[in-house]
């Protein structure tokens, strides 16, 4: 059969498309696990954000797909109906399957829509059992994580276990099923590999415990180097390692540093995201191995440096510093200095406007970022479906927003007893853009073509909504932030006019092009 994946184009608003644009590594996983004989086409659309209809359209007619699949997370489902329907429009016998975070989390919500399957938590094997009933190898009713339609009605088929993934079942991701170019951060191709997948902390805010239960599992290091070496192989030169927390079992990475810098493969430059705790109660030995395997920026999730809220987020026990078995306090600090000193650069996962915060806590962590922080990566609580928080704001009645295209993390939803959510926003967005502008040395010595090329277009960004007259102190802050809110709505409300459908061969030719600033979808991510 033929088969096309999609991912969706919204993108983070800290994760601007002029400086990243990543891969969606589940698709690659979903193609490499299916049987040979099927011909796989995967476009990660936030590579051509200006001109999405086009592309999905002239990807339609030159694959032919039996199969549609798409990965949706919680933000982009106004836009994954919106492309059900052109895609229904272009070819209306084509099989439609949904998958990720909202559509395994929140099914219901997909029942009325032009779909035909709803794949369920972990994809690899339900995807490639739903291939095999399409041509006849078995029955529907019996694939785990599946639900399907029989008849007019919905089957739900039990959740499958997740994988145990040391059994390498799983096969490697398969990079040549892309069918557009252009994955860069920060001027360098840019891959996404997993060596482990799975968490077993109860933050209120994730959705991780919900989506694949509570447990750790990883893969061998064996297929790990592979999974390295295929993407350096496709040429990629910054790897994201997108595990869901690498440093649950701190052991075994430093074992992993240890097998790449062994491999040979330390000359990359790796991104990871690690628990405060982990770093801080083992940096000294764990950092400077980290440096040597040739890790560059780690995401902390700081969450908030006040015990009230990291107490309201469920996240104290993985920000606990310990020593001989005793809590010693929050673990921030030592993680951040153990980074800095082996030269590392911390982005730092923060979440204000809690519904108790105050203008003062805010400002706490938003001055906690200014010192210590290199990019900050600040969010806003936000109800994603089937996390402990959604329900407590469910139960309290604290959900001001029902509008899913803005759950994305940097616009306030939730009722604050405090503060309008205008000026949460508002004290986040002003302390965000000198934070920004404060890296950009940082890159400059390490990618200077990039930033000499797109300094403009990153301080276009940033500033949105400034002027010169902002610039000259001429109008307030607030004016400007009025004009940035205005943006951010023109960019949510968007439709693409038919006649702008691009070419995905244009796509890879013209790489300044993927790189304009997106107009057709929402701004940023869940």
């Amino acid at each position: 059969m033929n088969i096309l994946l999609l991912s969706m184009p919204d993108s983070f608003e800290h994760m601007p498309t002029v400086a990243i644009r990543m891969p969606n590594g589940a698709l690659t996983s979903l193609a490499g696990n299916l049987d040979e004989h099927h011909k796989v086409s995967i476009a990660d659309l936030i590579l051509c954000q200006r001109t999405v209809s086009e592309t999905v359209t002239r990807l339609v007619r030159e694959t032919d797909p039996d199969i549609i699949g798409m990965s949706i997370m919680t933000f982009q489902r106004r836009t994954a109906e919106r492309l059900m329907h052109l895609v229904r429009a272009l070819k209306p016998g084509v099989k439609v399957v949904v998958g990720g975070y909202d559509p395994s989390l929140d099914a219901a919500a997909y029942l009325n829509m032009p779909v035909d399957f709803i794949v369920r938590g972990e994809g690899e094997v339900t995807f490639r059992e739903l291939t095999r009933a399409l041509e006849g190898q078995g029955s529907m009713h019996f694939i785990s994580g599946l639900a399907h339609k029989h008849g007019d009605k919905w089957i739900h088929n039990p959740q499958r276990a997740p994988h145990r993934l040391e059994d390498n079942d799983i096969r490697l991701p398969k990079r040549d099923a892309r069918v557009l170019k252009g994955y860069t951060l920060l001027g360098r191709q840019v891959d996404v590999i997993e060596t482990s997948r799975g968490c077993t902390f109860d933050c209120s805010f994730c959705s991780i415990i919900e989506m694949r239960g509570r447990n750790f599992f990883a893969y061998s290091f064996d297929r790990v180097l592979d999974d390295i070496r295929d993407a350096w192989n496709h040429g990629a030169r910054t790897i994201f390692l997108v595990d869901d927390n690498i440093t649950l079992n701190i052991h075994r990475f430093e074992a992993l540093c240890n097998a790449i810098i062994n491999a040979g493969l330390n000359k990359i430059d790796y991104f990871v995201q690690g628990m405060t705790s982990a770093i801080a109660n083992h940096g000294e030995t764990l950092a400077p191995l980290m440096r040597k395997a040739g890790f560059r920026y780690v995401f902390l999730g700081i969450e908030n440096i006040l015990e009230s809220d990291l107490v309201f987020l469920q996240a104290s026990a993985k920000n606990t510093a310990r020593s001989n078995g005793k809590k010693t306090g929050n673990a921030t600090l030592q993680a951040i200095d153990y980074l800095h000193k082996n030269n590392m650069y911390v982005v730092g996962g923060l979440i204000v406007g809690s519904p108790g915060d105050t203008a003062e806590s805010i400002e706490a962590n938003l001055e906690f970022a200014r010192k210590y922080v290199d990019w900050p990566y600040i969010q806003h609580p936000t109800p994603y479906p089937k996390t402990p928080m959604t329900a407590d704001f469910r139960r309290l009645g604290l959900i001001e927003n029902e509008r899913l295209e803005e759950y994305d993390g940097t616009t306030p939803v939730v009722r604050n007893e405090n503060l309008p959510l205008d000026e949460i926003e508002y004290l986040r967005w002003k302390a965000e853009r000198g934070m920004k502008t404060k890296h950009i040395p940082t890159v400059l010595r390490h990618d200077p073509w990039f930033v000499l090329k797109n300094m403009g277009k990153m301080a276009a960004h940033t500033y949105r909504g400034s002027t010169l007259r902002t610039f000259l102190g001429l109008e307030s802050d607030r004016a400007a932030f009025a004009r940035y809110k205005e943006i951010r709505r023109r960019e949510r409300e968007y439709v693409e006019p038919p006649q702008t459908f691009c070419d995905p061969a244009r796509s890879n030719a013209s790489k300044d092009e993927s790189q304009e600033q997106a107009t057709w979808a929402s701004s940023t991510a869940r």
